[in-house]
């Protein structure tokens, strides 16, 4: 009897292990940053290589902040530069908190982690590498309360 409630234990482990695997996502990266906080001037930079381009991906930010940060949003600058030398500029707004004060994402203790669509079924016309460099667009010289800002990459569609 207990060998078996051990084995159902085990399945169950697997099961919640290969659940949890994501085969959509193409690339996902965190790029931490100082304790000291996010200066303006500061470019967070993220390669991603692309070698597929027949689909459409989604592209979504993440960010891990923590409970103290003394606001509900992120304004980012964000750019994207093709390996051929096009670029594309853009601002965006992340919703880190409920305008109650509650915050959004999942976490526990002092970190909050958020995962924002950012583009839907973008499609990369040459293969390469691409450059993503996100920028923190608020009103602070040195935003404190983001400790991570990442980005992920998945196939659209599936």
């Amino acid at each position: 009897m207990k060998k078996l409630r051990f084995q159902l234990i085990i399945i169950g482990f697997l099961l919640a292990i290969f659940s949890a695997c994501d085969n959509n996502s193409v690339f996902v990266e965190y790029k931490s940053l100082p304790k000291s906080g996010w200066n303006k001037d500061s470019l967070v930079v993220f390669t991603i290589p692309v070698t597929d381009t027949l689909h459409n991906y989604n592209l979504y930010i993440n960010v891990r902040n923590d409970v103290n940060y003394s606001y509900s949003n992120l304004w980012l600058f964000i750019e994207i530069n093709q390996s051929g030398g096009k670029e594309i500029k853009d601002t965006f707004e992340l919703s880190l908190a409920y305008p109650t004060g509650k915050w959004l994402g999942e976490g526990w203790g002092g970190k909050k982690t958020r995962q924002v669509i950012y583009r839907r079924d973008v499609y990369f016309p040459v293969s390469g590498t691409y450059k993503i460099k996100l920028q923190q667009g608020m009103r602070e010289t040195n935003l404190q309360g983001i400790s991570d800002i990442g980005i992920r990459v998945e196939k659209a569609g599936s």
